[in-house]
């Protein structure tokens, strides 16, 4: 099993954190501040608590005014990156609200060593005319972190994140900030711009739909875009969402033969499942096929879960078998619990069959 990463906070990477300060700042009391950090509490905190930990901690070991305390880390930042530096950013977020001329420019800096999604979002509820503008201007930035923090740190659903429950409602502020991004050069740019979507089509998907079908046919990049944008959309069989991408709730296809491996299982085995999928249209028809799992949840009650197959372009008649695999293992994001679970084929966002089967946990 991979190591929790609120575990990766160990005493050597905090300890290179205090020296590292220390060179910049002499009089930072780099030992004590280690000991700070791992308190008696510590154990006890989970990852983003240890991160807010350490920005806590820094705060105390540094007792210089804001600007002074930004200058020296600012100074360390990239000699860390990836989430466990998230205190960087998060530092601004926390001392630095009162101070927007100072902490904008720290968060466009620090979101180049680890990312200021989390943190730049009390500034757009705090300073959001000004905060629009100057996403538009990230989001032409020559750095691609800058760019994407244009558009991740204004999702309106960031997971872990702060809401954002103006863009919620209205989401229109953000779309031309979004367009400027929709054919950058950086996968993980376009990436940002289409998870945006996905957030913004949770309460607007009519919204999402017009861009998809306003930018479809851009470029190969474009059309990555709106169909990973889309992607909810087409798990809950929306009719429109399914329609701009040439598949027809309504088109006729049946499944045969569908047999699942096993009766019962236990907790950590596999289920194998296959099928016949058979076009009944009088052309070639693109079928869009996925299976859903209706999960036990803790009070009993059964919650579905939509996991993709592929989309298939059948001509008149043809039949194609189809096999899969599902493994019942425990996930930081889901817990499983005994009971029957229904597995069903999904077919152009249609339920065409479904099968039982029996989830034992061992003990």
């Amino acid at each position: 099993m991979a190591q929790p990463l609120k575990d990766l906070y160990t005493h050597e990477y905090v300890s290179k954190l205090a020296h590292a300060i220390h060179l910049v700042y002499p009089k930072f009391q780099h030992a004590a501040f280690v000991q700070a950090v791992f308190n008696p509490e510590w154990k006890h905190k989970e990852l983003k608590a240890r991160s807010r930990h350490i920005t806590h901690c820094l705060h105390q070991f540094l007792p210089l005014h804001y600007s002074k305390q930004l200058d020296i880390l600012k100074k360390v930042a990239p000699q860390f990156s990836g989430f466990l530096a998230l205190f960087f950013p998060d530092f601004v977020e926390v001392y630095g609200l009162n101070e927007p001329d100072l902490s904008i420019d720290a968060l466009a800096f620090f979101t180049q060593y680890s990312s200021s999604e989390f943190a730049v979002r009390p500034f757009l509820v705090g300073y959001e005319k000004r905060m629009l503008k100057q996403h538009a201007k990230w989001a032409k930035d020559s750095n691609h972190h800058v760019r994407r923090l244009a558009s991740e740190g204004m999702r309106p659903r960031l997971p872990w994140a702060m809401a954002l429950p103006v863009f919620k409602k209205d989401p229109t502020p953000l779309i031309p900030i979004l367009e400027q991004l929709k054919q950058d050069p950086s996968e993980y740019v376009r990436k940002s711009v289409a998870n945006c979507l996905n957030d913004i089509s949770k309460d607007h998907p009519d919204l999402v739909i017009a861009l998809v079908n306003k930018w479809k046919g851009t470029s190969p990049e474009t059309d990555w875009i709106v169909k990973h944008a889309s992607r909810g959309l087409l798990k809950q069989g929306h009719t429109q969402a399914l329609a701009a991408f040439n598949l027809n709730h309504k088109a006729k296809a049946r499944i045969e033969q569908f047999k699942l491996s096993h009766k019962q299982i236990t907790l950590g085995q596999s289920l194998n499942f296959g099928f016949t999928l058979i076009n009944d249209e009088k052309k070639q028809t693109p079928l869009r096929v996925e299976y859903k799992v209706y999960f036990i949840k803790a009070n009993g009650k059964q919650s579905g879960k939509i996991f993709q197959i592929g989309t298939y372009n059948l001509k008149a008649g043809e039949q194609l078998f189809i096999q899969r695999k599902h493994t019942f293992v425990n996930l930081t994001t889901r817990k499983h619990y005994a009971g029957r679970h229904l597995i069903a084929i999904v077919v152009n966002g249609k339920e065409l069959v479904e099968a039982e089967c029996l989830l034992n946990i061992a003990n």
